[in-house]
């Protein structure tokens, strides 16, 4: 992740919090240029600059938890900048890219927060309070792709292959579908399911499940083959575009794979008549917030119905496997900025939101995101799927334990909703 070098400034107005002050300083020692002290004794204050340079993330924690402190205070001269961006955005659900950079270069916790509060109101005013559960179904992790960043790339020999069957895909919907589920999501990797396959089981399970919702995952295929999925009776597509930057795109995954290709496959889902959603990870090898800002430019002109953003988790496999893992502070900040730019989204917090940090779905819907995607999959096969280390697949993250993750949603005031939880017009409509 990019570094940028910052100042801040703080104001001690009690000598018994130095301490803490120099606990948290000394925790963030690695990232500090430099710093200077200057006491003012007319007013029995001391002013404190610090020079930083680090991630944006980093900066942003430690101002929060500097200015956390009772007699500690750290001014930031952008703040009230960043603040009417912020304003802007609830109102306009635009800004120019530059503003956008500008966000995430200068945001702080408090202005997370902010955008957070916002983004709740928006969604509260669209959707109240419920949570649109997906019936995740890993369908086979054999894939013709090389991403570098992804566990069940081609080339992966540690990859323990597998591809589930027509009848066990039908008895994931069955068991979903007594358990509660009104939406189904097969994702698996690209090119595994040949066209002919995709429609037959996507026809069975339209024909046994006329009330669900059927959402795909499977990667690129030509215009006419996403017509003919469409035309059996899937819903819904998700196809990440994984960075608005060609260039970027290009440090992520071999020559072969296209990202004028992966853009058109968007235009074309849309074209046929799916709800499409795209997606980016956060905190990918080699991204900076530059590219950031041209994914949340993106999201904006292309305007999905849906939207899957997660932070990256290195796979200890992969090109990218010594990499470090993405921010769930920043990710919770952009699914933010994702319900302005379009409130009526359907905002899922990701599996990896919360195999990064224990309670980070929760922090998710908190920063506005309304979707989860338990895993229906059979318990034999999800510690092959292996996107990325450490993937949760048994606790509430499991479709298995619908009850608690009920109980998680009701503990921060949200529910689960009984509908196959289609995306509404901005005025909360169906």
């Amino acid at each position: 992740m990019q570094t940028r070098v910052a100042v801040m400034a703080v104001i001690v107005e009690d000598d018994d919090a130095a301490e803490k002050l120099n606990a948290v300083l000394h925790h963030y020692g690695e990232h500090i240029i430099g710093r200077m002290g200057i006491p003012y004794r007319a007013r029995g204050i001391n002013i404190i600059s610090i020079a930083i340079d680090a991630p944006q993330d980093e900066i942003s924690s430690l101002a929060g938890k500097l200015g956390n402190n009772h007699g500690i205070s750290v001014k930031s001269q952008m703040r009230a900048d960043t603040v009417s961006l912020i304003d802007k955005l609830a109102r306009e659900h635009r800004l120019k890219k530059k503003e956008y950079l500008a966000l995430l270069e200068n945001a702080s916790v408090e202005e997370h927060v902010h955008a957070a509060t916002l983004a709740d109101k928006e969604r509260r005013r669209i959707y109240g309070t419920e949570v649109f559960i997906r019936g995740l179904i890993e369908v086979g992790n054999i894939c013709r792709n090389n991403c570098y960043y992804c566990g069940i790339r081609a080339s992966n020999g540690k990859c323990v292959r597998y591809t589930l069957t027509d009848k066990q895909i039908l008895a994931c919907c069955r068991e979903g579908h007594e358990i509660g589920f009104r939406s189904f999501v097969l994702q698996g990797g690209e090119g595994a399911f040949p066209v002919e396959r995709v429609i037959r089981i996507v026809s069975e399970i339209r024909g046994e499940f006329p009330d669900c919702a059927i959402t795909l995952s499977l990667g690129e295929y030509e215009r006419d083959e996403y017509e003919k999925m469409f035309n059996a009776g899937a819903n819904r597509y998700l196809l990440r575009h994984e960075t608005a930057d060609e260039k970027h795109y290009g440090l992520l995954h071999p020559g072969e794979m296209s990202y004028k290709h992966r853009v058109q496959c968007l235009e074309s889902l849309r074209e046929v008549g799916f709800t499409v959603g795209c997606g980016f990870m956060v905190g990918s090898p080699f991204q900076t917030l530059e590219n950031i800002s041209s994914d949340l430019k993106f999201i904006e002109e292309f305007s999905p119905e849906m939207c899957g953003i997660g932070p990256f988790i290195p796979q200890k496999d992969t090109p990218f496997g010594g990499f470090r893992a993405g921010s769930a502070d920043l990710t919770c900040f952009l699914l933010s900025l994702i319900r302005l730019i379009k409130p009526n989204i359907l905002l899922p917090a990701t599996t990896a939101l919360g195999s990064i940090e224990p309670d980070g779905r929760l922090k998710g819907i908190l920063a506005g995101a309304n979707v989860v995607m338990p895993n229906l999959s059979p318990v034999e096969v999800r510690s092959k799927y292996i996107l990325y280390d450490n993937k949760l697949s048994t606790g509430s993250e499991s479709a298995q334990n619908l009850e608690a993750l009920k109980r998680s949603l009701a503990s921060i005031g949200f529910s689960v909703a009984e509908s196959r939880g289609d995306i509404k017009t901005s005025d909360g409509k169906n």
